[in-house]
């Protein structure tokens, strides 16, 4: 018996293709969201996701951790992107009531307008670039395959 360990299995032709297919559309789909919504002068994918996050929260807010893990940022990528946001009066932040470490991000009313604004820009964009690829599949059954790739560890 061999010290060495069992050497591994090549993938095959059809997985290969698709790990290679699935980096592509890691790397392609948010910037050709991103600039499919800057040609429509509306809001950074990035952006849009923040506010749409918070659209979705109790109250309207979040903490910026929350936020930041919700939008598969780090935590000073997500302060850089609330501060844009802040400047344009679409987010605050307020010190959090229950630890005065911890900041809150939460969406105004001009944030919810604008992110309202935004969305037929954003669902064109995602019907465009990514859902008519899968027509005719059983997009639910999908859907529960990509969430078992994004929870494992």
């Amino acid at each position: 018996m061999s010290d060495s360990p069992a050497r591994p299995r090549p993938l095959g032709p059809d997985e290969e293709a698709l790990v290679r297919a699935v980096v592509k559309v890691m790397y392609v789909l948010p910037r050709t969201i991103d600039a499919d919504m800057a040609g429509d002068r509306q809001l950074p994918l990035t952006e849009y996701t923040a506010l749409m996050h918070l659209s979705e929260a109790p109250e309207r807010r979040m903490r910026m951790h929350e936020l930041a893990s919700a939008c598969h940022l780090s935590l000073s990528g997500m302060t850089r992107t609330v501060a844009r946001l802040e400047t344009q009066g679409l987010v605050k932040r307020e010190r959090c009531e229950e630890d005065a470490r911890g900041w809150n991000a939460i969406l105004t009313d001009a944030g919810l307008a604008r992110l309202q604004e935004s969305w037929p820009s954003h669902l064109a964009a995602i019907r465009r670039r990514f859902l008519r690829h899968f027509e005719g599949l059983d997009l639910a059954q999908l859907a529960r395959a990509f969430e078992r790739v994004g929870t494992a560890d």
